[in-house]
């Protein structure tokens, strides 16, 4: 169970504004308030490091799903400098093609270091 679970929950809901971004500069504002300068996200289709890398996977992500946002699955559960949450996409028709589960790294101020994602669901040949 989560001794600071505020920690944890501030860190998704950045995360999430973060994927949710779609104009060029809310995505850099939000993902420099969501991950350290040289953050990195890991995931079975990306291992980048930095702002501009992360910024990348997520425009090219919207550019696969347009419309379609990340939510969260689930609650928020962490320990320690480290937190775990599930989410999925979501499609204006509600369809949800996409889901997962990301672990994260934070730093002493609660920014993402390191993500370590997985893809739980995904359709064929995406």
């Amino acid at each position: 169970m989560s001794v600071n679970t505020d920690r944890y929950e501030t860190a998704a809901a950045r995360y999430f504004e973060a994927w949710n971004a779609t104009e060029p500069e809310a995505l850099k504002k939000a993902v420099a308030a969501a991950w350290t300068a040289d953050g990195g996200y890991t995931d079975p289709l990306a291992d980048v490091r930095g702002h501009e890398g992360v910024a990348a996977v997520i425009t090219a992500a919207h550019e696969q799903f347009p419309g379609f946002v990340f939510r969260p699955l689930g609650t928020v559960d962490g320990h320690h400098d480290t937190a775990r949450f599930g989410w999925e996409l979501v499609g204006e028709d509600g369809s949800t093609p996409v889901a997962g589960f990301d672990v994260v790294t934070l730093d002493e101020e609660g920014r993402i270091r390191q993500v370590l994602g997985f893809l739980d669901r995904v359709p064929e040949g995406a």
